[in-house]
């Protein structure tokens, strides 16, 4: 009998690559749905409603499995509310856990989860971080995700750890869609100096290094970081994000340290009123600089990315205008 794969985040940005991969693959695939009658299910796909605290669905789901991918997150949010800060630790750390101790007392062979680059926070000094380097997050998505991992390490010892870098694609979301729609707008003024580094990874390719996490004999109990296989500047980003959209590429950049002063004012000004307003913190996640190497996943497991910067772009940007 086919291979029968429980996958969790079935709807985000990852979750429909993985499971037309698994299918093609040959895999049975079944996927936990937080609301069944707003997704449209791939034949051969069933479908078992309920989310990470539903205990009784998360029972059914990994029953029999032979592997359990676990996507489903609360992902990054710039500048969350008190009462959304909450539901980091509720959704991606006591989420997991159900999930994963429900996996280990259902004999599941392999276990893929599914962190974050954010885990390291952002890097410096010209180094991009490897697996072996230390944690040290900054963000409340990135806290939890690596109390995550610490879960899913104590409970299933075997279970893969995939820290993604940012995943681009057609059903991206986060601040990748916003830079796309300020560029697609013909906006070329932007804060900063362009060298910041970035690293990303296509959701085709993110599926690719999925499928050897789950059959590898070399991924058990490993660590891997999923990227292009390059670090970008910010830059190169931007401009292969204008090529994708048929726009001249190029940007004039403005100094950080002169806008910075009129957003901290402003914020300071707004606070006044009661009005929110994250001027100063949106300043730093665009310049920020996050490097991050993908040697290892290529080097012991053979992973291959298809999608360089210029394709994965045109790919990403021309699936979502059509």
């Amino acid at each position: 009998m086919a291979p029968l794969a429980f996958v969790t985040g079935a709807t985000g940005t990852v979750g429909p690559y993985l499971i037309n991969t698994l299918l093609t693959r040959g895999y049975r695939v079944r996927a936990l749905v937080r609301s069944p009658d707003a997704y449209e299910v791939p034949k051969g796909v069933e479908v078992i409603a309920g989310g990470l605290h539903d205990e009784a669905s998360v029972r059914r789901g990994v029953e029999g499995a032979n592997v359990v991918f676990h996507l489903a997150a609360l992902l990054h949010i710039n500048d969350p509310r008190p009462e959304v800060q909450a539901q980091y630790q509720v959704v991606n750390v006591e989420g997991t856990r159900i999930l994963v101790e429900a996996a280990k007392q259902a004999a599941v062979g392999r276990f893929v989860f599914f962190s974050t680059i954010s885990v390291y926070g952002p890097s410096s000094g010209g180094k991009a971080w490897e697996e072996t380097d230390a944690l040290a997050p900054v963000t409340l998505y990135g806290q939890s995700k690596k109390e995550a991992e610490s879960v899913v390490r104590s409970v299933m010892p075997s279970s893969t750890i995939l820290r993604l870098a940012a995943v681009y694609g057609p059903q991206m979301k986060g601040n990748y869609p916003t830079l796309a729609g300020v560029l697609g707008k013909g906006i070329r003024f932007f804060v900063g100096n362009g060298r910041n580094r970035r690293t990303l990874v296509h959701t085709a390719d993110v599926a690719q290094a999925s499928i050897l996490a789950a059959e590898h004999p070399g991924a058990v109990g490993e660590t891997f970081n999923v990227t292009d296989g390059a670090v970008h500047r910010f830059d190169d980003i931007a401009r292969a994000m204008q090529q994708a959209m048929g726009r001249r590429p190029g940007i004039t950049y403005v100094p950080a340290s002169i806008v910075r002063p009129m957003l901290t004012v402003a914020q300071t000004l707004l606070k006044a009123i009661n009005v929110r307003f994250s001027g100063p913190l949106l300043l730093d996640k665009l310049i920020e600089d996050v490097a991050v190497s993908g040697d290892k996943l290529r080097e012991e497991l053979g992973f291959e990315p298809h999608y360089a910067l210029t394709d994965g772009w045109r790919n990403t940007l021309g699936a979502r205008s059509s």
